[in-house]
């Protein structure tokens, strides 16, 4: 499980176009990953949105966001359309990458037990390690909490 300290692994994912991001072309600049449950859910909508909405302000800071999710590429694109997200979200399909990160855990919902994406969000810092690690995210104040962290690098 990828922690605070640990380099992000060179691997690939689709963006909602199917064009593919690796993290290793990545390196040198910072940007988050934040992976989240499901397209077009109350909770992934509001977080989603909280990011379009701090965007400008993540840019002055020349920081990157992309979403992670195991939806596929045509359900990110719905999404994305339907509230005008201005960043990627990565298909990861197979969730080798969510297994990756640790954040593919047991979870339950109304009683019921399931496998699914932990709510977590990774900081990357130039050098291509995890600067700042978030799990099971409480959505209301989040991106608050990533800009003060991507200031506190020096942006």
């Amino acid at each position: 499980m990828i922690d605070t300290g640990d380099k992000v692994p060179n691997v690939s994912l689709p963006d909602e176009e199917g064009r593919p991001v690796s993290f290793a072309d990545l390196e040198g600049q910072v940007y988050v990953l934040y992976f989240y449950p499901k397209d077009d859910t109350p909770g992934c909508t509001k977080e989603a949105c909280a990011f379009r909405d701090n965007f400008a302000q993540l840019g002055r800071l020349d920081a990157k966001v992309f979403g992670i999710s195991r939806d596929d590429a045509e359900s990110h694109r719905k999404f994305k359309e339907k509230f005008d997200l201005n960043f990627p979200l990565l298909s990861d399909l197979d969730g080798s990458v969510c297994d990756t990160f640790g954040v593919w855990k047991l979870r339950s919902m109304y009683g019921k037990e399931f496998m699914g994406i932990e709510r977590s969000t990774f900081l990357v810092g130039k050098d291509g390690k995890i600067a700042k690690a978030w799990r099971k995210v409480n959505v209301e104040g989040h991106v608050d909490e990533v800009i003060a962290a991507i200031s506190a690098l020096g942006g």
